[in-house]
């Protein structure tokens, strides 16, 4: 394996051609190699409570592999076939993980996030033509039962839903009464099915060609309109192989799994990367990170399993910070990566310190299977970029024109970040939705994925993010498309424009804002259009947690809403009532500014109070500010 700690080492690795590397066709054939090499070797260990981590249930890989084909084989038992469509609606189980991938090995699957309202479920499930439905039975206190019932009445393509109850992993607990049929669908106890099915091959024979669609994953846990990108088995099995080979993944490896199923990080990065390796997983409680007890056990059970490596957003590690080690034995953890939002620099050392752990922030999404780049394990960590791009995987920035031809940017110049490879999807469900999302720069290489986002590369050929393009709000990691809050803004009778802009939260990132001008001679309330957003948002975590009335938005020359500057208030605004809250600061001015090589830098001009020294006080505002990802100078 080689070891990577410069762009050269990755470059070095291309020198022997992808074609030679015989990477496995397929996702099922990836694990299959590993159940072969080792099937009496731990693969998977899953605990219902945080508090409960000692004890769970575990598969050895001779009976993970058992149990997708058990799954898959259900699967070809109710006609899905390469094509056709699974949809899971499941928090994270062990059934999440059988579904997942015996559906890829029986057809293609669709993993959804259960937090989405009912309609935008059955929007998902409409537009991939569903026709069977993993879901949870029911359980006391969990709504998952009564949404999957609502959505499969909306979806006339489903034939089969099939329920995975809780009860199956609590002692003397009663199993659910399922009904026969939901609407037009027959209704399957999913344990029971499964068990009945051969555990030792794939009953259809089925050998799975690498451009085969293995997978759709819908855009973001908070969009719009359903965006479906498709992924191919060649997508997943090199983002996993790639990845693995820069982060030196070995055997005796394992890795926790906190994060939700219906997103590509869990999928690939904690499922698909160790299982590919012959490495273990974790997967902890049905709302991984979430669940109330997880956190406070969270030392202890990385002591228990010796785990080695885990995937988070920001907000994990602000909160495991409030979890002191004490006496347990963390040193088994090799290392841990951090992305879907930028991570703040006090966090990121903070925690570092306290841990003795390397953090490696990296860089993905959904269209590209989910990692493009990630700082190099065993060389230069640069605390705020995004590393290098993945061996074999090309990532460039660009100057782009509206004719859709590009330059290269020089060395630290600010441009957007396209991607090109075999981890790239061949597009969108929806043919319409890929009519701008390619770049040609006549090159010879085909067309290059335009990320929306904005970067520069510096001369080593580290990445640095500078902003976004298509301007998503992350909060919690999460993506929320502006349009979620704008289209049904636009709704109200009183409002001519709205715009949904991010703003600065040191817990979550960022919180949905926005800003809204209203029609001539009419008038409305701030509240009042927030009531209206709440009952019209299909998506709570999209609801925004303020709006703002303004005379006039701030628009281009050629009359587009500039939302920059819309972003660059709520920076100035934030920051400002923070730095009030400060004690030693009498007074602070604070601008926020589009900047070159940063995107933005936010300036702050701060006044001590009386009889404070001024290095107290900018010591008071660097702790704080450090808790932001922006770039700042403070005077």
């Amino acid at each position: 394996m080689t070891r990577v700690a410069t762009m050269a080492d990755i470059q070095a690795m291309e020198e022997t051609s992808l074609a030679d590397r015989n990477l496995p066709a397929s996702t099922y054939e990836a694990i299959r190699q590993s159940a072969a090499r080792t099937p009496g070797a731990p693969a998977l260990h899953f605990f219902l409570k945080g508090e409960l981590y000692d004890k769970g249930a575990s598969f050895t890989y001779g009976q993970l592999l058992g149990a997708i084909h058990q799954t898959a084989n259900l699967f070809h038992s109710l006609g899905i076939g390469p094509g056709q469509v699974v949809s899971m609606l499941l928090p994270n189980l062990p059934q999440a993980l059988f579904t997942i991938f015996g559906g890829e090995a029986a057809g293609v699957v669709s993993p959804i996030n259960p937090l989405l309202e009912p309609q935008t479920v059955a929007d998902i499930m409409n537009a991939s033509g569903a026709e069977a439905l993993v879901t949870l039975a029911p359980f006391p206190g969990v709504d998952i039962w009564e949404k999957a019932t609502s959505v499969a009445a909306q979806v006339p393509s489903v034939k089969t839903v099939l329920a995975v109850d809780l009860a199956d992993f609590i002692p003397d607990m009663p199993k659910a009464e399922l009904p026969a049929r939901v609407g037009q669908a027959t209704v399957l106890d999913f344990n029971a099915a499964v068990a009945r099915q051969p555990g030792d091959r794939l009953v259809s024979g089925r050998e799975i060609g690498p451009d085969e669609i293995a997978s759709y994953f819908h855009t973001g846990g908070t969009t719009g309109a359903p965006k479906i990108a498709r992924h191919t088995h060649r997508n997943e099995v090199f983002d996993a192989w790639s990845s693995a080979e820069v982060l030196q993944v070995t055997p005796d490896q394992v890795f926790f799994c906190g994060l939700p199923l219906y997103h590509v990080n869990a999928v690939i990065v904690t499922g698909l990367i160790p299982w590919s390796r012959g490495a273990s997983m974790v997967l902890g409680t049905p709302q991984g990170y979430r669940e109330p007890t997880l956190m406070p056990n969270f030392w202890k059970m990385v002591e228990h399993y010796r785990v080695s490596f885990f995937s988070g957003v920001p907000t994990v590690y602000a909160g495991l910070l409030q979890v002191p080690i004490g006496d347990a034995d963390v040193s088994s953890l090799d290392f841990a990566i951090c992305g879907a939002a930028p991570m703040p620099v006090e966090v990121f050392r903070e925690f570092e310190r306290r841990s003795g752990l390397r953090i490696l922030e990296g860089y993905g999404l959904t269209e590209g299977t989910c990692v493009s780049s990630v700082n190099p394990p065993d060389g230069e960590r640069r605390v705020g970029s995004i590393g290098f791009r993945l061996p074999y995987q090309e990532m460039i920035t660009v100057r782009v024109g509206e004719d859709g031809v590009g330059e290269p940017c020089a060395a630290d110049e600010i441009g957007s970040v396209l991607i090109r490879g075999d981890n790239v999807f061949p597009g969108y469900l929806e043919e319409s939705q890929n009519q701008h999302i390619w770049v040609d720069l006549g090159d010879g290489g085909g067309p290059w994925l335009d990320t929306g986002d904005l970067a520069r590369m510096d001369a080593e050929g580290y990445f640095w993010l500078t902003g976004r393009q298509k301007e998503l709000i992350i909060r919690g990691g999460h993506n929320i498309d502006p349009k979620t809050i704008e289209d049904p803004l636009h709704k109200h009778p009183a409002v001519a424009l709205a715009a949904a802009v991010g703003r600065p939260d040191a817990r979550v990132g960022e919180l949905p804002v926005a800003y809204v001008q209203l029609r001539p001679d009419a008038a409305v309330s701030e509240e009042e259009l927030l009531s209206f957003a709440r009952e019209h948002i299909g998506e709570r975590a999209a609801v925004p947690k303020r709006i703002v009335i303004i005379d006039a938005l701030p628009l281009t020359a050629v009359g587009k809403i500039f939302k920059p500057a819309l972003v660059r208030m709520q920076i100035e605004e934030a920051v400002g009532e923070i730095l009030a809250g400060i004690d030693g600061v009498s007074k602070a001015d604070v601008s926020a500014q589009a900047d070159s090589l940063h995107g933005t830098v936010v300036r702050i001009r701060i006044t001590p109070a009386p009889d404070v020294d001024a290095e107290v006080a900018r010591a008071a505002v660097s702790e704080i500010m450090g808790h932001y990802a922006f770039h700042y100078e403070l005077s």
